[in-house]
């Protein structure tokens, strides 16, 4: 098989492997904005309905960047079982990002005519367990990035880091109001991302009988438009693939973005 067609049938295959998260990765902060020095609680969940906790999401990986580029303090993490919790403490003006920048891996392969799938953080012990008589392996190298931001004060820029995918946030996202657009850029290892889907679901899906999702794709410059409806806070999600992988035994890389934000009535 040549190169070109080998890509398209790994990509077809990842489409089905993964789809869109029907369970979604979220945290949730109990304040968005504050005038005064105080700590903020923050839940991190895997949940159908977007923002009602179901199951704990590791904190393994979290990261909690201050104003001024240093680790913030974070108390209290506490894994439960149906949520993990932590306390953040906003002592300094400025904004601050929330992040769980989780890595691992995805395998999919055949044994007698049936296909069959692992997840992990090792791939080496991952492709070390695979049955003997496994055809048609495939390993994916899954690099995705859960996020929120909060500010104490004047909202701060929020420099992205030039890893996976992420959000240049050209307007901030604790200056969020209903009725406005906001611009975002969506970037992949630093440089825009073109094409990209993102699909973004107010919270309280659970109170009502539709999701009231909508999907923005990006340009040519990685750029998204968002119109905000209506005040609310609201899950993000987009994702997508490509064969830049680090590890030279996965096939191809999966890079996903999850983010909340709030959007306040004007």
């Amino acid at each position: 098989m040549n190169t070109t067609l080998k890509r398209i049938s790994l990509l077809s295959l990842l489409a089905m492997a993964l789809p869109a998260q029907a369970h979604k990765l979220w945290l949730l902060p109990s304040h968005t904005s504050v005038s005064e020095p105080q700590w903020v609680t923050v839940d991190a969940s895997i949940s159908n309905d977007i923002f009602a906790v179901e199951r704990a999401y590791p904190l393994d990986y979290l990261q909690v960047t201050g104003p001024d580029g240093q680790a913030a303090t974070v108390e209290n993490l506490l894994k439960g079982h149906r949520r993990s919790v932590f306390d953040v403490n906003l002592d300094k003006p400025g904004s601050y990002r929330i992040a769980v920048a989780n890595p691992g891996y995805f395998l999919m392969y055949q044994v007698n005519g049936e296909r069959q799938r692992a997840r992990g953080m090792d791939a080496d012990k991952l492709l070390a367990e695979l049955p003997k008589n496994a055809s048609d392996v495939t390993l994916i190298e899954v690099h995705s990035r859960l996020e929120t931001v909060v500010t104490l004060g004047a909202p701060t820029p929020i420099a992205p880091t030039g890893k996976g995918m992420e959000l240049e946030m050209l307007t901030h996202p604790n200056d969020l109001y209903a009725g406005e657009t906001s611009q975002w850029r969506l970037l992949v290892d630093g440089k825009p991302a073109t094409g990209v889907a993102m699909e973004l679901v107010p919270g309280g899906t659970r109170y009502r009988d539709s999701q009231d999702n909508w999907t923005v794709i990006s340009d040519d410059k990685g750029m998204l438009s968002i119109t905000w409806p209506a005040a609310a806070r609201y899950y993000l999600e987009a994702a997508s693939t490509d064969d830049k992988v680090r590890n030279p035994k996965a096939d191809q890389r999966r890079l996903q973005y999850l983010g909340t934000v709030e959007v306040l009535p004007m």
